[in-house]
Formats: structure tokens, sequence, C-alpha cells
């Protein structure tokens, strides 16, 4: 989990990240692959930040197609896997909700798998957003992707019932209850998932939570930090359905499932 926020930080997966990887596997790094575009596309120089780097998988994608990263998480356990598993990009600890990495350091920022809704609060999402002024060069981008908080708007979301899942891993089965809620005072999408296992383990419980943003909302905030929205839709993207191809422009409508923003950070 590329965890910030209030909430428990005890987290099975973020606790084992090379689990965390074998219920996510991601062979093809399509997130790593969807940045790189993006950052193409837009004209970002090399020099990169990672914001919730999780496992490390996309930061080094990004290492690899030759930019200079640093990756950033609030999971010492996860950093730890990435330095091992995933070499090339600079690995630090840090809270998204606030950091300071260097003044005008970095051509860009990517933001994915909706690490920024991790930020609860009013205060904590300036926090991030100051931030990322603060590092970010000149006309420097944020790349971010995350859940859309206008696709609840009149439909039967989430689902009432909750949601089974499992995966065997080292000869393991785990198996995952999970159930969704939505928060309106908060504005916050709220999961409480149960893991149990065949091997006797007891069932661990997890509550964490994700800020909905509306479309209209985040331009008005990024706006508000000094950027320029250049792009900002429901897909195509690397956790849609379809997903993102390589030669995929961005689309024009924001009302799937997924939010994906381009900004660049203007002189003022």
């Amino acid at each position: 989990m590329k965890h910030t926020g209030t909430e428990g930080t005890r987290n099975l997966l973020t606790d084992r990240p090379a689990l965390y990887e074998a219920r996510f596997p991601d062979p093809g790094r399509l997130a790593g692959r969807w940045a790189e575009d993006c950052l193409r596309r837009y004209g970002a120089g090399p020099t990169v930040l990672d914001l919730g780097c999780g496992t490390g998988r996309d930061a080094a994608h990004l290492h690899r197609a030759g930019r200079r990263v640093t990756a950033v998480d609030l999971s010492a356990s996860m950093l730890d896997h990435a330095r091992v598993h995933h070499p090339g990009p600079v690995y630090t600890r840090a809270d998204l909700s606030g950091f300071a990495l260097g003044r005008r350091a970095f051509d860009a920022a990517v933001c994915l798998d909706s690490s920024l809704l991790y930020c609860h609060t009013n205060e904590q999402l300036d926090g991030f957003l100051a931030s990322c002024r603060r590092a970010l060069a000149q006309g420097g981008l944020l790349v971010a992707e995350m859940r859309n908080g206008a696709y609840f708007l009149g439909r039967n979301e989430p689902p009432a019932g909750p949601a089974v899942a499992q995966f065997t891993w080292h000869g393991t089965t785990y198996r995952s209850t999970t159930v969704l809620d939505v928060d309106r005072t908060a504005q916050l999408l709220r999961r409480t998932r149960t893991w149990s296992t065949d091997d006797g383990t007891p069932p661990v419980e997890e509550r964490s939570a994700w800020r909905l943003l509306f479309p209209q909302e985040l331009r008005h905030l990024l706006t508000a930090h000094g950027f320029e929205v250049l792009a900002l839709h429901d897909g195509p993207g690397p956790r849609t359905e379809p997903a993102w191809r390589p030669g995929d422009g961005p689309g024009r409508t924001a009302d799937g499932d997924r939010l994906h923003v381009v900004a660049r950070r203007t002189a003022r």
C-alpha cells in the first residue's frame, strides 16, 4: 500500500512486499509504460520523482527508460524490498502530504495507483500539491492516476455485498473478503478487508480509505496551486478496461472509474 493519511498502517501486503507483487503481478509494467508515454508526450526532462512508489516496479521501469528517478514511499518494508529487487532509482521515505526533496529539483513527478488519494483531508491535499510545486522545476509535469470520485455519482457503487478473491503463493492460499463503503461527509471510500489463509494463521482485518476527488474539484486544486491542467480524462490508462496500449492518446471524458491527469507547473 502506498500510504499516507490517518488510517492504520497495518497491512498484510504492505508488510510483505513480495506477497503484494504475487497478488498484483505486472510483468508488462503497464503503469510504468503509461507514465513514460505521458512524460514523452508532454516533453518532460530526465529527472523524475515517483510519489508512492510501493515495491518500486514502476520507478525501476522509468529508470530503465533513461530517467534519473527518486522514488518515495511511507512504508519502510516496501522501500527495503524495492532497493533489493528493483534497483536503479534512489529510494527514500517520505509522507506524500508534506515532503521536502529539494527546490525545483525535478522535471516531473508521477503519482500512480491512487497514491494521491491517501491524502484524506483538504490540508493533506494542499500539502501534497504545495510540496510538488516546490519540488518541480518551472514547466515541470505532474502525472497522476487514481480512482474517479465522479464514478460514484448516480450509480449503484460500491456493491452492497463483499468482494471475495483468493490466490496461492508458495503453497499457501490467501483469501480476502473486501467491503467498501462511501463516507459522503468525509468524501472517503472506506475499505474493510479481512485476510484468511489455509495454513492456520489467524485472520487479519485491515481498514483503509481513499479520498474521493471529482474531476472539476481536482482541476480547481491544481490551478489554485499553480498548475496548468493539460489533460484530465477517464482513460485509457493502466487500470482501465480496455487498458491503455502504446499509441493511445488521452481521452476526452471523465465518467469512468479511473481518473488520469497531466498538469504543468506554471511560472507564477
